[in-house]
């Protein structure tokens, strides 16, 4: 079924105007068929008015752990569940984030997702949150579970993954990190620095090593201070580093979060990390064997308080750093297509002609109306 969705401002679509609220998208067989200004406008078997808001690329987020009250790592069910929460707030497409567990247990975690992947586009692969990390700078990850990175638990892991690990987050202090890095991006996976007690030197080796990540940009690791820039100064510093942010105003602070934005222009990927109190209620949870409890919608570690993942979606994240002063067209790719080349699949986040029909539709406030993938309507908040 063909779909006309006009009366709109058009954002990720090369040459469109974001002031010209008069654009129009034709979405046909799955893709984007046509873009334009004004009239004569084709015709569809489906006619949405736009009313003046936004038509902007089907959010990506390629760090999340859950949502609907479920955790993706209890299954495909849960993955449908929650998968079907972010969706209906714009995520149209996600990579499945996994918490710290035994490399049994990841392995076959990571081989459910890839034969998920079969048969669900919109799952796109694997992130690994562990367990590969420090545990001084653990969060909510399970100590007794971290271990260095070996090449004999590495390759496991590849190979349950079958090519559908997209990330995976490690502390390039650990021993064996390095020889990690190469692994993993021989194998195309994105590795990112992340949960680690690493200085600016070691995290510059991670990035020559062929890192190109940075997970949750400031938590988790070392700050920055005037004799030691830390991981954050060393991933503005190079051009071939997305930095990840979790926008909820808990994890950062909003005004550093639109100063992180001006200092590393079309590098900072919006994700939620969230986990499986999004889009449900406040209580008692569970992230990785470990007790959270989330009230005000943060959710923090029963024991100790620490911050554990978020209750964030990508459209309030956009909300946000919008309101911080981020240009609207550069909170958008913030949320599409930043993070989708970050893991190697820039064919997705755009609204070009033969585009995939992933799009969002947003009002004037930038609440979701409208949600399409593949260009079949999906159900909205």
């Amino acid at each position: 079924m063909s779909t006309l969705v006009h009366s709109v401002r058009l954002f990720g679509a090369t040459g469109s105007d974001p002031d010209d609220a008069n654009c129009w998208v034709l979405f046909d067989g799955g893709r984007v068929a046509a873009v334009g200004s004004g009239g004569p406008r084709p015709t569809a078997d489906e006619i949405v008015d736009g009313e003046n808001g936004c038509l902007v690329p089907g959010f990506i987020d390629i760090h999340g752990h859950g949502g609907g009250g479920v955790s993706f790592d209890e299954g495909p069910e849960a993955i449908r569940v929650g998968r079907a929460v972010h969706r209906a707030h714009g995520t149209t497409r996600a990579v499945i984030s996994l918490v710290t567990a035994s490399i049994d247990d990841l392995a076959a975690q990571i081989a459910m997702i890839a034969d998920l992947c079969e048969t669900d586009a919109t799952i796109l692969g694997s992130h690994l949150e562990g367990p590969f990390l420090d545990p001084g700078h653990k969060g909510a990850h399970s100590e007794a579970l971290l271990q260095t990175p070996d090449a004999a638990s590495v390759d496991r892991l590849l190979e349950a993954g079958r090519g559908t690990i997209r990330q995976v987050t490690l502390a390039p202090e650990l021993p064996g990190a390095d020889d990690a890095i190469r692994r993993f991006t021989a194998a195309g996976v994105a590795v990112a620095v992340g949960h680690t007690a690493a200085d600016t030197a070691e995290t510059r080796r991670a990035f020559e090593a062929g890192a190109t990540l940075l997970t949750h940009a400031f938590n988790a690791m070392h700050g920055i201070h005037h004799r030691a820039p830390g991981p954050v100064v060393a991933a503005l510093r190079d051009e071939r580093v997305t930095i990840e942010v979790i926008a909820d105003g808990v994890h950062v602070d909003l005004d550093l979060i639109a100063t992180l934005f001006a200092a590393a222009p079309g590098r900072v990927a919006l994700v939620t990390d969230a986990m499986a109190a999004a889009g449900a209620q406040d209580g008692n949870y569970e992230l990785g064997g470990l007790a959270v409890r989330v009230t005000g919608g943060v959710a923090r570690l029963e024991d100790g308080g620490a911050i554990a993942a978020s209750t964030l979606t990508q459209d309030a994240a956009v909300r946000r750093v919008v309101g911080a002063g981020v240009p609207p067209s550069i909170a958008f790719a913030a949320a599409s297509s930043v993070p989708a080349r970050a893991i190697g699949r820039p064919d997705l986040g755009r609204l070009d002609i033969g585009a995939a029909a992933d799009a969002v539709l947003l009002t004037p406030q930038l609440h979701v109306r409208a949600v399409w993938v593949d260009g079949a309507a999906s159900a909205s908040p």
